[in-house]
């Protein structure tokens, strides 16, 4: 009798089991998994919620596609390569996402790439800027602009604006984007002046300092007529202020990474005047996708949007309108449909994609003014 009573209650549970992962296959079967990596913690937080703000909003104003619900699985990188690889990996592996957006970071970015080619997955990324996220990699995209042109702009808005004829640089060594975007600037530079030794100290730190006198005092016996300094918002805006204190008056130049808060409440009043090149200004709505975003963010966040906010709406909407297109929720489709983006309109501006998936758009270009970011122009590239 217990044998029997056994047999019975295993045969029970095996029929529970069984029924249970039907329901759960069938309940999976109308939802959408859209993967996130962002750095929600460590040294890139900010810009990582940043992003993270403009994909929720857009799955609030677009939770479905095709019928089915669109479900957004949120991993923090942690600000590390290594992690980075690994959110992306838990992502693809364990969470069986459709597609994936991220990263603030062309570092951590790139860390990803190797594992999204070879799952097959298509990744957008916001506001990843540097041209390695996507070379050779045909499952990696962007909705941002390239620090090729970033750096051309900052380079001409040196030179025409400032007239400026020698410049320095102090750059984030430690970082591929800060970099990537130096030596991006240095060679347009050299290209406008038409003199090799335009550039008088190139400086270097790495993520996380705090003290930056040494560099800043071999930068100031070369009295440049500019100084461009890429790299994150917090080194960045240190840097800035320590270079006020030390008596430098020399104008600071930068790119898209200083428009965060965080860059205005650490450098305070020393960051008046710092011009940096973006994505994306409020104050100039490109498209109607612009002005719904804007109209939905202010109701939904009390506050201005940051640049890197549109363009993690525009990567969600993009790849929604890729599976529409596509009319798929295969990875592979969505990668095809994705690669033929042309004229899409988002809150950042109209979308097409080059060969290399980058988004080939216009630059704004803003200025810290009474502590605001506030715009100044905007840029296209050449035709």
């Amino acid at each position: 009798m217990k044998k029997l009573l056994s047999a019975a209650l295993c045969l029970f549970l095996l029929i529970s089991l069984l029924s249970g992962c039907s329901k759960q296959s069938s309940s999976n079967n109308d939802v959408i998994k859209i993967g996130v990596f962002e750095p929600i913690t460590g040294a890139n937080a900010a810009g990582g919620q940043l992003e993270v703000e403009g994909v929720k909003l857009a799955n609030k104003l677009y939770p479905e596609v095709l019928g089915k619900k669109v479900e957004l699985v949120i991993a923090d990188n942690k600000s590390d390569k290594v992690e980075a690889a690994n959110a992306a990996a838990r992502l693809v592996e364990q969470e069986k996402v459709t597609a994936i957006i991220g990263s603030w970071g062309s570092s951590l970015s790139m860390a990803a790439g190797d594992i999204v080619r070879n799952a097959k997955i298509p990744a957008v990324g916001a506001s990843c800027t540097n041209p390695l996220v996507t070379k050779g990699n045909n499952f990696y995209f962007r909705v941002c602009f390239i620090d090729p042109f970033q750096g051309t702009v900052m380079a001409n808005y040196a030179f025409k604006k400032l007239n400026a004829r020698k410049a320095a640089i102090i750059q984030e060594v430690s970082n591929d984007y800060a970099v990537g975007l130096a030596k991006f600037f240095q060679d347009a530079f050299k290209k406008l002046t038409g003199d090799e030794n335009c550039i008088v100290a190139i400086a270097n730190y790495n993520t996380g300092d705090q003290d930056f006198s040494a560099q800043l005092t071999t930068i100031k016996e070369k009295n440049p007529d500019v100084i461009f300094a890429p790299g994150n918002f917090t080194e960045s805006a240190l840097i800035i202020k320590q270079a006020r204190q030390l008596g430098i008056k020399t104008p600071f130049i930068g790119g898209d990474t200083w428009e965060t808060p965080e860059f205005i409440t650490i450098g305070g009043s020393a960051v008046e005047g710092a011009v940096f090149s973006t994505f994306f200004t409020s104050e100039k709505p490109i498209t109607k996708e612009s002005e719904k975003f804007l109209t939905e963010y202010r109701k939904e966040y009390n506050k201005e949007p940051a640049a890197v906010t549109a363009l993690g709406y525009d990567a969600y909407i993009l790849i929604l309108d890729a599976i529409k297109r596509a009319n798929s929720t295969e990875p592979e489709k969505i990668r095809d449909a994705i690669a033929q983006t042309k004229g899409f309109e988002g809150a950042a501006g109209i979308i097409t994609l080059d060969e290399n998936g980058d988004a080939v758009k216009n630059a704004v270009i803003k200025v810290v003014k009474d502590g605001k970011f506030t715009y100044l122009d905007t840029i296209e590239p050449e035709k």
